[in-house]
């Protein structure tokens, strides 16, 4: 397998950025009548932490995440990292080619 990290271009200051997620998401519940201290952290899924770049990048998260689930997988790495994991060379390429037609310099794929 090969993966590589996703960025996309800043809307403000126009360099390739990439989320990463720091800490789980923590899911905390709230009653009418009663109170509920449980809290459950949900790690997020790659589709999940790249939609959450929307007014981030320069382009619609939803349709970079169309174009990626057609040649690689959306997953987040050990360290948080947004990551397309791919099964050969030929889909890393093939890609790669579809994100320049598509959007130009404004996603990119990095090691």
């Amino acid at each position: 397998m090969i993966c590589l990290r996703l960025f996309g271009r800043c809307r403000i200051y126009h360099d390739p950025v990439s989320p990463v997620l720091r800490a789980p998401a923590q899911v905390g519940w709230e009653a009418w009548f009663r109170s509920i201290d449980l809290v459950t952290p949900q790690n997020l899924r790659g589709e999940e932490l790249l939609l959450r770049t929307r007014g981030w990048w320069t382009v619609e998260p939803k349709e970079v995440a169309e174009v990626v689930k057609k040649h690689g997988r959306l997953i987040v790495g050990e360290r948080g990292e947004l990551l397309v994991e791919f099964i050969d060379q030929n889909a890393v390429e093939a890609l790669s080619a579809v994100l320049s037609e598509r959007f130009g310099d404004q996603v990119l794929l990095s090691p």
